[in-house]
C-alpha cells in the first residue's frame, strides 16, 4: 500500500500535550518539520524563550530535547493559517473543557476549540490533509469533525482538498511525559482510512516497535482513552476509600497497597493513597463518561462512575476536617505551611489540583496559609485561589502567601501539610524545621513521602494518610 507523503506536521495547541509531544516527535523524526501553533502569543513566546528554564511546561528532560530540535525541525508559531496550509498532517491538541452552561453542564465536553480548529483546517488546508485527534474527546467527535469538513466541501464542490480523520489519543502522564512518549505501553490509531492509519503509523515506527502500534476503528480509539482514565481514577478513589478504613483499624495503607499490588491481576500502579486525583483529564473524562451513560439511559452505570468522583471530593473534605480536629477545632489565625501546590510531582500543572479545594477549605476555617511549591509560581497560585476571595465565606476568613523556600514557608507555623510528593520534601531536616514552628506542632503527610520517625523524634505530631497514629 502506498502511503500519504508526510513531510510537514502542524500541531494546533501548545499546551501540556502539544508541546512535549511534538518535541519528542521532532527528536525522533529529523526528516519531518514540526510546527506547533497557538492563538496565545505569550505561550508561544515562552516556548521560544532562549532560557529553557522559562518554557511554559515543566517536564523532566523536556528542556534537553527542546534544545536539540527547536529551530531545526521544530518551530513554535502564531501563524496558524500558514502552518495549516503547509501541513500534510494536523494534530489537534486543543483544550476540551467541561461545559459550564446549557445541556450537559458539568459533565459534557465543550468542543468549541475542536470545532474551530476543524473549520480552520477546512478553510486553509491544501490537497490531502490527515487530521489527527490528540486531545481527549468524547466518543464520535471524529464524526463532528467530518461533518464540518463536508460542509466546507459542499460550498466548493470543485475543490481538490481531501481529508482523513484519525484518533490517536495520548496516554502520557504529567511528570513522566517524556518517557511515556519515548517508551509508550502502546500507540493507538483509530480511523476509517487504512492508508492514513499506516501513514501515521509510519511516523511512529521511527522509534516505536511495530508490535506496540494498535489499529482500531475511530469510536473504539476515542472510547479507549476515556475508559483508561476512568479506570485509573477508579483505582485512586478505591485506595483512598481504603485509607480511611486503615486509619480507623490500625492497618497501614502502604502495607495494604503493597500486598494487593503484588497480585498480578491487580498490579501496583495507581495504588498510592493521597489527597485525591487532579490534573486535566480524570475529572473531565469521568464526567464525560457519566454524560455518555445518561445520554444512552444507562443510569446504573452513570451512578457507578459518579461514585468515583464523589469519593475524590470526600477525600479532600476529610483531610480538611481532620486538620481542624487535630488543631483543637479551630484554625482562626493559625498558620499552616502548604508544601506542594501542583496536582502531582514533576509538573507545574495545577489544573484540578487537590491543593485548590483543600486550601479553600482551610481558608474558610480562617487559616493563614504559607504556600511553597518548587515549580508553581505566585501568579499561578493566585489565579487558582483569588477566585475564592470573591466568595461569601463564613465569618472566619483566612489568607494566603506564597514563599520561595521551605524554611520561609514553615517559619512560625502551627502545622505543615504536604500535598505534593516532591523529592525535596523527602529529605527535609526536621530537627531544623522544628525550631521554626509553634508548639504543639503537626505534620500532615497526605502523600506518605515524609520520614515519620524523623518527624516524631523532634517532638512534632505526625499524621500520615491511611496510617493509625495511636
Amino acid at each position: 500500500m502506498s502511503l500519504y507523503k508526510v513531510k510537514k506536521i502542524c500541531c494546533i495547541g501548545a499546551g501540556y500535550v502539544g508541546g512535549p509531544t511534538m518535541t519528542v516527535f521532532a527528536n525522533n523524526c529529523p526528516d519531518i518539520v514540526f510546527t506547533v501553533v497557538d492563538i496565545n502569543s505569550s505561550r508561544i513566546d515562552a516556548w521560544n524563550n532562549p532560557d529553557l528554564s522559562k518554557i511554559p511546561v515543566f517536564e523532566p528532560d523536556l528542556d534537553r530535547l527542546l534544545k536539540n530540535s527547536r529551530g531545526k525541525n521544530l518551530f513554535f508559531s502564531t501563524e496558524i493559517e500558514k502552518s495549516i496550509a503547509d501541513a500534510d498532517m494536523v494534530f489537534l491538541s486543543v483544550n476540551t473543557p467541561t461545559k459550564e452552561n446549557g445541556i450537559g453542564a458539568g459533565k459534557a465536553s465543550d468542543l468549541k476549540f475542536i470545532e474551530e480548529s476543524a473549520r480552520q483546517i477546512s478553510k486553509y488546508s491544501r490537497n490531502h490533509t490527515i487530521i489527527v485527534e490528540k486531545s481527549t474527546v468524547p466518543v464520535r467527535t471524529a464524526q463532528t469533525i467530518q461533518k464540518i469538513i463536508n460542509s466546507y466541501r459542499e460550498l466548493d464542490p470543485n475543490t481538490n482538498k481531501s481529508f482523513s480523520v484519525l484518533s490517536n489519543p495520548e496516554f502520557l502522564s504529567e511528570g513522566t511525559a517524556i518517557n511515556d512518549l519515548q517508551n509508550p505501553d502502546r500507540v493507538l490509531i483509530g480511523g476509517l482510512d487504512s492508508k492514513a492509519i499506516e501513514s501515521l503509523a509510519d511516523v511512529y515506527l521511527k522509534w516505536i516497535p511495530k508490535e506496540k502500534i494498535i489499529r482500531t476503528n475511530l469510536w473504539s480509539s476515542e472510547l479507549s482513552k476515556l475508559t483508561a482514565n476512568a479506570f485509573l481514577a477508579q483505582r485512586v478513589s478505591s485506595i483512598n476509600s481504603i485509607s480511611a478504613i486503615c486509619e480507623r483499624t490500625g492497618a497501614d495503607i502502604k502495607q495494604v497497597s503493597n500486598a494487593i499490588g503484588m497480585d498480578k491481576r491487580i498490579g501496583s500502579k495507581f495504588l498510592n493513597a493521597g489527597p485525591g486525583f487532579g490534573g486535566s483529564c480524570f475529572q473531565k473524562d469521568i464526567a464525560n463518561l457519566i454524560y455518555l451513560c445518561e445520554y444512552y439511559n444507562l443510569e446504573e452505570v452513570a451512578r457507578y462512575w459518579q461514585s468515583v468522583l464523589d469519593i475524590n471530593v470526600w477525600q479532600k473534605i476529610r483531610i480538611v476536617n481532620l486538620i481542624v480536629n487535630k488543631l483543637f477545632g479551630n484554625l482562626s489565625s493559625k498558620k499552616i505551611a502548604i508544601l506542594g501546590f501542583a496536582f502531582k510531582a514533576n509538573t507545574n500543572d495545577t489544573r484540578n489540583s487537590p491543593a485548590i479545594e483543600i486550601c479553600k477549605g482551610l481558608l474558610e476555617e480562617g487559616a493563614k496559609l504559607n504556600i511553597f511549591d518548587p515549580k508553581v509560581k505566585y501568579q499561578e497560585i493566585s489565579s487558582c485561589l483569588d477566585l475564592y476571595n470573591q466568595i461569601d465565606f463564613k465569618k472566619s476568613i483566612g489568607s494566603w502567601k506564597s514563599f520561595e523556600s521551605i524554611d520561609e514557608a514553615v517559619n512560625g507555623c502551627d502545622a505543615i501539610l504536604v500535598l505534593t510528593e516532591w523529592d525535596e520534601f523527602k529529605i527535609i531536616n526536621w530537627k531544623k524545621i522544628s525550631r521554626f514552628m509553634r508548639k504543639p506542632s503537626w505534620v500532615f503527610d497526605s502523600r506518605l513521602c515524609i520520614d515519620k520517625k524523623e518527624v516524631i523524634k523532634t517532638g512534632i505530631n505526625y499524621w500520615g494518610i491511611g496510617r493509625n497514629i495511636d
